[in-house]
């Protein structure tokens, strides 16, 4: 097993990361952390032993921490039912938000997250969880109503294994010219 992630350093992280933009201050996310036997745990609901013969990144089940974020529509129905929000129209129904801000407020957290990962020298991954995440959050007591929008792996990087790549002939990066629209589309 790989060397496990300081506490103090993932509540440094995770303390940065609450420092990101959130409507109304909400701060509607949540994050499971699973160190140890919590991992395996989390592999043999997401991607059980005998699904792992060819896994393009073996190293990825090594990795001591993965945490678990849930974005928590419930909490800004809540806040945007107090009088100073009330006016927006915005507390009885997520029908009533024009974008889903618990998505988008918890991925402003996780961006942040990993450049703090990526500062105090971590490596970390952001991937999709499309298997076992209802029986994985069942078993971790997830309440229904959070939504998973992932996981992160956290470690620290094994500088001597050899990572695959598969760039299925993208290109790496889209050119600012590509992206920028200056004044019309």
């Amino acid at each position: 097993m790989a060397d496990p992630v300081p506490a103090a350093l993932l509540d440094e992280m995770v303390g940065l990361a609450a420092r990101s933009p959130s409507a109304g201050k909400t701060q509607g996310w949540h994050l499971v952390v699973l160190e140890g036997a919590g991992t395996a745990q989390f592999w043999d609901r997401t991607l059980p032993p005998a699904s792992r013969d060819g896994f393009p990144w073996p190293g990825l089940v090594d990795a001591p921490v993965i945490a678990l974020p849930f974005a928590d529509p419930a909490a800004y129905l809540e806040r945007y039912s107090h009088a100073d929000k009330a006016d927006a129209g915005l507390g009885a129904s997520t029908a009533a938000w024009p974008a889903p801000y618990w998505t988008i407020d918890t991925s402003f957290a996780l961006m942040t997250l990993l450049l703090a990962a990526q500062d105090a020298g971590l490596g970390s991954l952001f991937f999709g969880v499309f298997n076992g995440e209802s029986d994985l959050c069942a078993d971790l007591g997830v309440p229904e109503h959070l939504q998973l929008l992932g996981a992160i792996a956290l470690g620290y990087p094994d500088v001597d294994r050899e990572r695959p790549v598969n760039l299925a002939n993208r290109p790496h990066r889209r050119r600012p010219a590509e992206i920028i629209h200056r004044g019309h589309w």
